[in-house]
């Protein structure tokens, strides 16, 4: 059992440094670091850089708490700690 536990817990580990990994390349990468880079490009008449800032990072957000909980759901479900 305590074998089947650290394995879970890596793999959530695993799992959230990924997202939070995303998470800050979307924010401060997109919307602060790469803004200059991505200002050449527009979207919806908006510098990308600025879009990213303003409304694709919350998108991106979005698309992540929906990833983490599938994703979750089936980790749970492969190391037999899911809820009936």
């Amino acid at each position: 059992m305590e074998n089947n536990s650290a394995a879970y817990w890596k793999a959530t580990l695993g799992l959230l440094t990924k997202i939070l990994i995303i998470w800050f390349l979307v924010s401060f990468g997109a919307g602060i670091l790469f803004a200059p880079m991505l200002n050449s490009i527009h979207l919806g008449g908006y510098p990308l850089g600025f879009w990213f800032a303003q409304q694709g990072s919350i998108y991106v957000f979005v698309v992540l708490i929906f990833y983490y909980a599938k994703k979750m759901g089936e980790l749970d479900e492969r190391f037999d700690v899911h809820e009936d």
